[in-house]
């Protein structure tokens, strides 16, 4: 049974453990606030973008463009995103797993396969998976440039022909305790048309196939950018739902050893008060 002593050193370890935990749920909440607000900033850009490239679109502008060109399907590349940093419930083991499916579809061929964050890059290096590219220690400052940047080496290999099509896994952040995982085509384009009608009168200049060049490339930085917004948001979100779980059973665990605590103290002071009455009994005796 353990000692009175061990018993207040493990209450004091639960409860810096449990000072830990609070303040992480509250940076966790302060940049979760900010990414939230940069997602709902990039909701008018992003739907106007989409707005003008779908008018170009009805004008057939879009039709013999390599980025929208479907090919045979022969070569996969998937992007998969997930944290640097643990300590966010299943955040990242469900990303990881919904990855590892996908991949397994093409067995026994392996798909091209690019890393953004720590975890699911050592994952795959662990079982000695071959990683094209990889990008981490950036989530905490993330921008469109890093964006750019990305997207760009997915264009290039498109438009080389290294791969026929590309696909990004990522959480798209619903509400603080829910996530989604969404594995969507990136490349070649797929565009929603807006079903509102074409703006009587439209004039372009300059012409419609530069302006359509212009917004292109404009257009999957911005989708790339957000997805990655759209992750760190509920990578935020997950773990300050996972500190706050942790702090509530630091809470408990804290209660139960007081109470274990005080139970034995007692025990151990009737043991000590037996043991006194017992000597003055034998010593009258």
């Amino acid at each position: 049974m353990a000692t009175l002593r061990e018993i207040r050193q493990r209450i004091a370890s639960v409860k810096s453990t449990q000072q830990i935990t609070r303040a992480m749920k509250l940076v966790a909440a302060a940049k979760l606030r900010k990414s939230q607000q940069q997602l709902v900033k990039t909701r008018p850009y992003s739907e106007e973008l989409n707005r003008a490239i779908s008018i170009l679109m009805r004008r057939g502008l879009i039709n013999d463009h390599p980025l929208f060109k479907e090919r045979e399907n022969r070569h996969v590349c998937y992007v998969l995103v997930t944290a640097d940093r643990g300590l966010c419930g299943s955040f990242n083991a469900n990303l990881i797993r919904s990855a590892v499916l996908e991949l397994e579809k093409y067995l026994p061929v392996k798909p091209c396969l690019m890393t953004i964050g720590r975890k699911g890059y050592d994952y795959f290096r662990r079982r000695e998976y071959p990683i094209a590219a990889n990008y981490m220690d950036f989530f905490n400052r993330l921008n469109i440039s890093q964006a750019e940047k990305i997207a760009g080496r997915m264009i290039k290999r498109y438009l080389d022909g290294d791969v026929d099509r590309v696909y990004v896994v990522y959480n798209e952040f619903r509400t603080i305790v829910q996530q989604k995982i969404v594995v969507k085509q990136f490349l070649p384009i797929v565009m929603e048309p807006f079903e509102e009608p074409e703006p009587s009168g439209m004039l372009f200049q300059p012409h419609p196939q530069k302006i359509l060049n212009r917004l292109l490339p404009k257009s999957i930085y911005f989708t790339l950018y957000r997805m990655l917004l759209e992750s760190a948001t509920a990578e935020y979100g997950a773990r300050m739902t996972a500190m706050e779980l942790a702090s509530d059973n630091a809470e408990e665990m804290i209660h139960d050893l007081i109470l274990f605590y005080n139970k034995a103290r007692q025990a151990a002071i009737t043991k000590e008060l037996s043991e006194i009455v017992g000597g003055a009994e034998a010593l009258r005796g």
